[in-house]
């Protein structure tokens, strides 16, 4: 075999095990529609819930209700690396008991910059945990589970790769977001493309294992409108809508959170108010959602920030707030 043809073998299978998923057409279980004017206000607490302690930014919440109460894994930049830091409070507001929990391991896929952007549910008797590693400009998602929220074991590579050339994820899958619904685990998440400056847009994939994915066919399912990029989508059920609460990047790296509402978590509708922050803590960047419905109350934790920064050092910290329905506007 020439040397030419080899190393046309060789590109030929990496581009295989790096973007030649599986794709398929599906949706969310359907949800019938509720008042097409129903809308919602954000009551943020006026103070963060979670502040930076030793880190130079926290971030990225995925909070959970167990049976002791409420866990937080949460994202804790060192200057250095992204850790996954967890805490642990009764009420969802005081938290206590920090640690690291889950770290990049650089003689593997995950690099050493960041192990971290997760998404954690509680399944099975198991904590489940989708999380973002490898390089900054290049960013796949991985697992790792655990039984008590401490000791984890790392899938040894990556479960959710970019899709193929010129795909609208070529360059990279990150902001995992991971919901139980029906028979099947649903992953919303970034996805990168080869444009400059990078287009930021987000897809959904589902599994029955949590493990293997197929990649909706026609992702993106929500794309830019006037945007610099689309990220950390957080999806959830109530009031006869999927809802999505997502973060708006604009070309001053300035962030703020959308909100989009669909009947089968496909087929997104975006409405026309954008949240943006309203404490000096979080003037620059409001993001990383993510959403706890307990009965009539919708719980959001998130990211905020004072400096227009688009990945760290923004003096970043935890806030938590409600969403409260209203109609008419």
């Amino acid at each position: 075999m020439s040397g030419r043809a080899a190393r046309w073998l060789i590109c030929a299978a990496l581009v295989c095990l790096c973007g030649c998923g599986r794709y398929a057409d599906f949706t969310l279980p359907p949800v019938s529609g509720g008042d097409p004017k129903l809308s919602w206000v954000f009551e943020p607490r006026p103070d963060p819930v979670l502040t930076r302690g030793a880190f130079h930014d926290v971030l990225n919440p995925s909070v959970l209700r167990a049976a002791d109460g409420y866990l937080n894994f949460y994202s804790g930049f060192d200057g250095r690396t992204w850790h996954t830091v967890l805490a642990r409070s009764p009420d969802g507001s005081v938290w206590r008991d920090r640690g690291i929990v889950l770290s990049p391991d650089p003689r593997t896929w995950e690099g050493s910059y960041i192990a971290a952007n997760g998404s954690a549910l509680l399944y099975g008797g198991r904590f489940w945990y989708w999380y973002q590693a490898g390089p900054r400009d290049a960013p796949r998602i991985g697992l790792a589970r655990s039984a008590d929220a401490q000791k984890w074991r790392k899938e040894p590579a990556p479960v959710l790769q970019p899709g193929p050339y010129r795909s609208w994820d070529e360059c990279g899958v990150a902001d995992p977001y991971a919901i139980r619904a029906g028979s099947h685990f649903y992953l919303y998440y970034l996805g990168q493309d080869r444009a400059r400056p990078t287009r930021q847009r987000i897809g959904v994939a589902r599994s029955s294992d949590g493990l293997h994915w197929e990649k909706l066919r026609t992702n993106p399912v929500l794309e830019l409108d006037g945007e610099a990029g689309l990220g950390e989508p957080a999806v959830w059920m109530s009031h006869g809508f999927w809802w999505m609460l997502y973060t708006v990047r604009d070309f001053a790296e300035i962030r703020r959170l959308g909100m989009a509402r669909s009947t089968d978590g496909v087929h997104w509708r975006k409405l026309p108010r954008v949240i943006a922050g309203s404490a000096q803590w979080n003037s620059k960047v409001l993001c990383d959602p993510t959403v706890l419905v307990e009965g009539n109350e919708i719980r959001v934790w998130f990211g905020g920030g004072n400096v227009a920064s688009p990945d760290e050092n923004l003096n970043g910290q935890i806030g938590m707030g409600q969403l409260i329905p209203t109609v008419g506007h």
